[in-house]
């Protein structure tokens, strides 16, 4: 069977997005499709496609919904949340002809959310209200060399151990896990030297993504992000939102926050209590057609 494909950014953070709407796999097909080492190879930047994550589209399991989309990572894990991933998939389904709606309700794997695409064609995502007890994270706190509550209150940060020394994460879920870290110059962070060790630390039984942020006033940060499974991207969008929220705890940043990342720049809202806002842009790059 062929498969059709596009190939999708968001500032840099790429996606190979597949539609499972209109396209047909027996069960025999989709077990071979979403096997880990398919997904490996597909991901593959010298053998394969290349990206960062792989976007499923599937019809929705409950009638409120209009579509149901999956994630995976390049190392062919399923996880819950992509916030560049979710700005892709809206453009994806209206640029297919999937539907003509600029208002979506789309189910993930751990409930819905919504995403409004904009007459100039901007993508604004509400991801849900960040979650921050350990629980939820999930973040086991038994090891972690230390923690403290947030300057603002309602936030974890653990002090953990690394090869360059201490080191404190303020721990936040965007429907995925995340710690991130503020540093003094996000261009000399050591997001190679320790994002590894961090994402696979004992205190996330579930890995988790590693931000490194820069604040450069209150209302604009520099982030870099080691993902879980796909190692450094050139843009996280739950990681952008799931800084902010961390610089809000710690009293560092106001409601509205212009984040700068390698591939560029996105606007994070976020009141105290509310919902993230994640608004920015989603860009085609080629379609294609694969052989199963």
């Amino acid at each position: 069977m062929r498969l059709k494909f596009s190939k999708m950014h968001g500032l840099g953070n790429d996606f190979m997005v597949v539609d499972l709407v209109t396209q047909y796999l027996d069960a025999r097909q989709r077990e071979r499709f979403f096997a880990a080492a398919n997904i490996r190879r597909l991901a593959d930047r010298h053998f394969g496609i290349g990206f960062d994550q792989l976007l499923v589209v599937e019809p929705p399991a409950t009638p409120a919904a209009d579509f149901r989309y999956r994630i995976f990572n390049a190392d062919g894990g399923e996880v819950e949340q992509c916030g560049n991933g979710a700005r892709c998939f809206a453009r994806f389904v209206r640029g297919r002809g999937l539907t003509r709606k600029r208002q979506l309700v789309v189910e993930v794997m751990k409930g819905v959310i919504s995403i409004d695409v904009t007459a100039d064609e901007q993508v604004v995502v509400d991801m849900g209200p960040a979650r921050l007890a350990a629980a939820d994270i999930p973040a086991d706190l038994s090891r972690a060399d230390a923690t403290r509550a947030t300057a603002q209150g309602g936030g974890i940060v653990a002090t953990l151990g690394t090869a360059l020394g201490p080191r404190e994460l303020t721990l936040v879920s965007m429907g995925n896990p995340h710690g991130v870290m503020r540093v003094d110059d996000v261009v000399g962070a050591p997001v190679e030297v320790i994002g590894p060790a961090l994402e696979c630390h004992p205190l996330f039984p579930a890995r988790a993504n590693i931000g490194f942020m820069q604040v450069i006033d209150r209302g604009a940060i520099a982030l870099r992000v080691f993902e879980r499974g796909s190692g450094e991207t050139l843009a996280c969008g739950t990681g952008a939102c799931a800084a902010v929220v961390a610089g809000q705890l710690n009293g560092w940043l106001d409601a509205q926050v212009t984040v700068t990342l390698p591939g560029g720049k996105l606007l994070v809202r976020h009141e105290s209590g509310a919902h993230v806002m994640m608004t920015g842009p989603a860009t085609t790059v080629f379609h294609g057609q694969i052989d199963l």
